[in-house]
């Protein structure tokens, strides 16, 4: 069983989400997996207005139409917005399909705008995924960095969430998140590279790792290359790549009725 956190169709070609979310599943078919996680549209927007924020939406809700069987949507919400974005939570999860939470760049997750949402998605037992990155050259205006996940799951210790890329430079991600056990680590994005997946099972516990891709943007195989290639057990592995994100989506999928 691979299910795969963390995946966009927007950048793939077609010109309705229906003929990108068929390209994308194709693609996950080539590698065995089962079930993936979307969010966002076309185009990536950093500070999107209330109004794009529900066209990003629309346009996941519209693949999940067709592709229920194989998709997971999350929210795309924005805590430049929060009245909005929590008038989307109700749309699109709580009197929607989707079924978690996802936070970009607008602003760092430390803020306090993020509390409403986090305490929505809490109500409904959705996840929250919170994009992050530590880059070299200097963060996005609003962009996340692990520690700043950090202090938004101190104040919510019962919330599930998971630290998107881990901040890409992982080390430091891992050190961030690891005394904090609503955290989880998303795999996804950064370069395939001995170590990352061992410090993560080592410093975390198994429990608390998940595989994503980032695909369309990365490929399904560089990223499933990162938990096959690493040298850890094989009950480790299948937690990895599957058990533990439908452990944590369990809550909410039986709440809306979604059998599996």
């Amino acid at each position: 069983m691979i299910w795969d956190l963390h995946c966009h169709f927007g950048a793939l070609a077609g010109n309705t989400p229906d003929l990108k979310m068929e390209k994308l599943v194709r693609f996950a078919d080539r590698m065995g997996i089962e079930r993936l996680c979307i969010y966002m549209g076309h185009p990536f927007l950093n500070e999107p207005t209330p109004a794009q924020l529900r066209d990003q939406n629309d346009q996941v809700l519209q693949a999940l139409r067709h592709w229920s069987h194989r998709a997971f949507g999350f929210v795309y919400l924005s805590p430049q917005h929060v009245e909005a974005s929590l008038a989307e939570f109700d749309r699109c999860v709580r009197n929607g399909p989707m079924v978690g939470v996802k936070l970009w760049v607008a602003k760092r997750a430390s803020a306090r705008e993020l509390d409403p949402i986090v305490e929505a998605a809490g109500s409904m037992k959705a996840i929250v995924f919170q994009h992050t990155w530590h880059k070299t050259g200097g963060n996005l205006p609003g962009e996340s960095e692990p520690t700043d996940v950090a202090e938004l799951a101190a104040r919510h210790p019962k919330a599930p969430i998971i630290c998107g890329h881990t901040g890409g430079e992982w080390e430091t991600g891992i050190r961030a998140i690891r005394h904090l056990p609503n955290v989880s680590a998303d795999l996804a994005g950064s370069d395939p590279c001995n170590g990352f997946v061992e410090m993560a099972v080592r410093e975390l516990g198994a429990a608390r790792v998940i595989y994503g891709s980032d695909a369309s943007g990365r490929s399904f195989a560089s990223q499933l290359g990162k938990v096959m290639g690493a040298d850890i057990s094989e009950a480790d592995r299948k937690l990895i790549l599957g058990e533990n994100l439908r452990r944590m989506m369990m809550p909410i999928l039986e709440r809306k009725g979604i059998r599996l």
